[in-house]
């Protein structure tokens, strides 16, 4: 069974998160899925190619001249408008999405929703994905599509993910909000 990448990186930082504050029951849970999303990791990483030894990218700005820069240095294109809502903080979502470690349409993709014919859901702005996602889907409408390029500060940082991203990667992103669960 092949796991989403971004649920594969939400276990981990769920474990980390409920071992650091103590609580036995959650902190045991979290621990024994942290030790099955690596292991599921491990297996995953063989199965994609280009995904061991791939050196960070980073966003050049002169080639994404078009995207919008937030204040936390997410760069974002909007693709299709949507003509739904905006969710709010705490509501879950379901979406598509596609991602890159080298640039949109690269042959170093990582992972798809896509591919896999299944959408991604979570709760919007409860840490449940990378910092990027939160704050990108936070100010989508339903229908709207985007590329997005994540810094690694607000995606997996130095510490990388899977065996597959590695630390200190910009994460390149084609998402579409489908629609606010």
């Amino acid at each position: 069974m092949k796991l989403p990448l971004i649920a594969l990186g939400l276990a981990g930082i769920a474990g980390a998160a409920a071992y650091s504050a103590g609580s036995l029951p959650s902190g045991r849970r979290a621990f024994l899925q942290t030790g099955a999303a690596t292991a599921a990791a491990t297996v995953a990483s063989v199965a994609v190619s280009g995904g061991v030894g791939v050196q960070p990218a980073f966003a050049d700005e002169g080639d994404y001249a078009d995207f919008e820069t937030s204040e936390s240095g997410l760069k974002y294109k909007v693709t299709k408008e949507g003509t739904g809502a905006i969710p709010e903080a705490g509501q879950t979502v379901k979406a598509h999405y596609t991602g890159w470690l080298d640039g949109f349409e690269s042959i170093k993709k990582f992972d798809s929703s896509r591919d896999r014919g299944r959408p991604f859901s979570f709760r919007v702005g409860a840490g449940q994905v990378i910092r990027g996602w939160d704050e990108s889907f936070a100010s989508m409408k339903v229908g709207e599509r985007r590329q997005v390029i994540i810094p690694a500060r607000l995606g997996y940082g130095d510490r990388g993910a899977g065996g597959i991203i590695p630390g200190g990667a910009t994460l390149y992103f084609d998402v579409e909000l489908l629609a606010i669960q």
